[in-house]
């Protein structure tokens, strides 16, 4: 369907013709009158149009590109037949702890030792590919946090800017209560909403403003329900030079902070040890919040100003020369 969105623009279309009528025309100055005695030897070859005719081809093609510039500034758009979109009703937002201590490489991925960012990223991945209805969003925490991405459909931008996400990007410290109030600050904003926050950490609370006790009581107040993941091994594996996995007692995690945080919350706590319990606990998430399907509908729009803009630009153009070879011959 064909739809102006300003279409109130075209009560400009007479202003010319109104310029026009009421503005004089400017003064004709004086000029001394040369008399030649043979005229006729001065005369040009007789032109296709009569200067009359010229006068008023011009003006047929200036009125023209008046009326596509008007066209234009109506800003046309082309609205197409209504797009339905599954919706759950549903935001979810991720939040991933980038600290210094995710740095730790003790998860294997496809038979190699990666730290724990890589595996999150892995597994967190293939959750977002299969959140399809929901509005994501993303959160990247360290010293302070940070919205990498507000709730969106797009499942493709969210996974693209996680895996974009590296080690100390947010600071070398864990600020889980900071993400927690960050997550509630993009959240109650939204009403009427099934409203879930993730949260994978492998560490305690070091920095932020705010603690987690703190703030996961005013994500209770505003309905925000909590899932927290805990990330790591008891012993995590380095490789050393010599092909053996050296192992080095992981002891940062602070699992009862993150049970309260799940607790006051109505949520629930995930112990990650491998990539195995990573992925059994997304499946579990997806049975602990299934998708309540619904529809809306949604017309793409398509703006088609363009056009008209550069078919008023061509005339104007095509004026401008017509004059100047009238002029020169």
């Amino acid at each position: 369907m064909f739809e102006f969105q300003w279409l109130w623009m075209f009560i400009l279309l007479p202003l010319p013709l109104l310029v026009r009528h009421f503005l004089k025309p400017a003064p004709v100055q004086a000029s001394i009158a040369l008399k030649v005695p043979f005229i006729e030897d001065f005369q040009q070859d007789k032109m296709p149009l009569s200067l009359a005719q010229s006068q008023r081809f011009l003006l047929l093609l200036a009125y023209l590109a008046w009326f596509a510039l008007i066209t234009a500034a109506a800003r046309p758009i082309w609205i197409s037949d209504a797009v339905e979109l599954p919706v759950s009703g549903r935001d979810l937002m991720l939040a991933v702890d980038l600290s210094g201590s995710m740095q730790e490489q003790d998860f294997q991925l496809n038979g190699r030792f990666v730290d724990r960012l890589v595996a999150t990223k892995a597994v967190a991945g293939e959750f977002i590919k299969r959140r399809e209805g929901d509005r994501i969003g993303l959160i990247l925490f360290g010293d302070r946090a940070y919205l990498q991405t507000p709730l969106t459909f797009d499942r493709k931008t969210v996974y693209s800017l996680l895996n974009e996400a590296a080690l100390g990007l947010a600071g070398e410290k864990t600020a889980i209560g900071d993400a927690i109030g960050l997550a509630v600050k993009r959240l109650r904003k939204q009403k009427d909403q099934q409203h879930i926050l993730i949260i994978m950490t492998d560490g305690a609370n070091t920095a932020g403003v705010v603690s987690p006790h703190e703030a996961a009581s005013l994500a209770a107040q505003e309905g925000l329900k909590i899932y927290t993941v805990g990330i790591g091994s008891e012993q995590s594996g380095q490789t050393s030079f010599m092909g053996f996995v050296v192992p080095n007692t992981n002891t940062d995690l602070d699992e009862k902070s993150l049970k309260d945080i799940a607790e006051v919350t109505g949520g629930k706590y995930f112990r990650a040890r491998d990539t195995q319990e990573f992925q059994q606990i997304y499946h579990e998430l997806d049975q602990l919040e299934p998708v309540e399907k619904s529809v809306e509908s949604w017309r793409p729009q398509s703006e088609l100003f363009r056009w008209p803009l550069a078919m008023s630009l061509l005339l104007i153009l095509s004026v401008l020369i017509i004059k100047r070879v009238l002029k020169d011959e």
